[in-house]
């Protein structure tokens, strides 16, 4: 397999390159418009062919690169049906499977940052989280119909249930994290190690965060696969 960690310092975003060696069919999940042209050129260099360009959710810190993506290679837009993105070619749910030569891609609904959340699972061993769990983290639950109880339990019951020696990449990070496993977070996750759901519930309504500094650009381009409406 094929497998990339591609990254966006403006908005501390982790895009994923996924492709087969064998068929040169590839995936991105959590393409940032800023970095097409860079998207393009790893594809070029690999004589990879894109097919999928998939969303965890609908992202409140940046645009996603997918409309221009779709427009430059052909690939299908998939975003989790929950989400209401009217324009994806795929609208896909928990249990949807993707597939491009020998690898696997299955879709766990984790809602709980936003009420639309979807975790990819490749080939069983890369768990991409976008940002349901962050390396000792989480993403936050006060916007976008969000449920700190929700992220709770997709965590807890859907996340943590995988083998320990899954790994774990996320959506972001601010600290300079770039993969973890299942079996890391259980312990030192400091956001979910030891505490209940209302332990968790409380913590997180009290973070007080800001909003990110492009939401009302993002959200409504996001709905539009980052083009305009």
């Amino acid at each position: 397999m094929i497998f990339r960690q591609l990254f966006d310092p403006e908005t501390s975003t982790y895009t994923y390159l996924i492709a087969d060696p064998e068929t040169k069919e590839a995936i991105f999940v959590d393409p940032v418009l800023e970095q097409v042209e860079r998207d393009l050129k790893i594809l070029e260099e690999l004589g990879l062919t894109l097919r999928y360009s998939m969303e965890t959710h609908i992202h409140a810190d940046h645009v996603t690169g997918t409309g221009k993506l779709r427009e430059k290679t052909g690939c299908s837009g998939v975003a989790p049906k929950e989400s209401g993105v009217v324009c994806a070619d795929i609208n896909c749910s928990h249990g949807d499977r993707f597939t491009v030569g020998a690898i696997t891609v299955e879709a766990i609904a984790t809602p709980g940052h936003t009420h639309c959340d979807i975790t990819y699972l490749v080939n069983g061993t890369h768990l991409l989280t976008g940002d349901s769990l962050f390396i000792r983290g989480c993403g936050r639950t006060d916007f976008q119909s969000g449920s700190a109880a929700a992220l709770y339990e997709s965590i807890t019951e859907k996340l943590f249930t995988l083998p320990d020696h899954v790994w774990v990449y996320p959506g972001h990070d601010y600290r300079g994290h770039t993969v973890s496993t299942i079996g890391e977070e259980k312990q030192y996750n400091p956001r979910l190690a030891g505490q209940d759901k209302a332990a968790f519930v409380e913590l997180m309504g009290s973070l007080n965060l800001p909003n990110p500094k492009k939401i009302m650009e993002a959200v409504p381009a996001n709905q539009h696969c980052g083009q305009d409406a």
